[in-house]
């Protein structure tokens, strides 16, 4: 394990741009057949989902298996989550799609027609009720306070040492 001596010219027989962008076999290289792809996540909101084999299985220098073995590895994931993955998107995305629009259409619905006006109407309201709240306190905090502290200001505190 780890002594091949095979030549380090092995490779995947698929190209991985391909493999990404479509399941249809590569017959033939005309070009650039596919246009580029539109970024789908433009703000990296999935960022930590750009797991690739490197990131999952790590074999350090002193344990490496055959080379054969590592390449057809890595050939395993990533067609195996390629598949899974399209079959999960074309089972899930639309009623996932679907409960999210809902969800968050009622969440819009809720914020702009209820939360934001009575959020408004308290912002409206702020003045008077600072206005009686200055009030209130003038009337009997204030008094109660400044009598306490008359009261407490005679006390003398002195620390003695044993």
């Amino acid at each position: 394990m780890g002594l091949e001596k095979e030549k380090s010219d092995t490779s995947i027989i698929m190209d991985e741009d391909e493999f990404n962008r479509s399941m249809e076999p590569m017959l033939s290289k005309k070009g650039n057949v596919y246009a580029a792809e539109p970024d789908r996540d433009p703000h990296d909101v999935n960022a930590h989902l750009k797991v690739g084999f490197e990131d999952v299985i790590a074999e350090p220098i002193s344990a490496h298996s055959f080379d054969k073995v590592w390449i057809g590895s890595l050939a395993a994931f990533e067609l195996v989550k390629f598949v899974f993955y399209r079959l999960l998107t074309t089972l899930l995305a639309v009623p996932v799609a679907f409960v999210l629009g809902l969800v968050f259409g009622v969440l819009s619905c809720i914020h702009i027609w209820l939360v934001m006006p009575a959020i408004q109407s308290v912002v409206m309201l702020l003045p008077s009720v600072q206005v009686v709240w200055r009030s209130l306190t003038d009337m009997f905090v204030t008094p109660l306070f400044h009598s306490a502290g008359k009261c407490l200001s005679s006390v003398q505190v002195s620390t003695t040492e044993d």
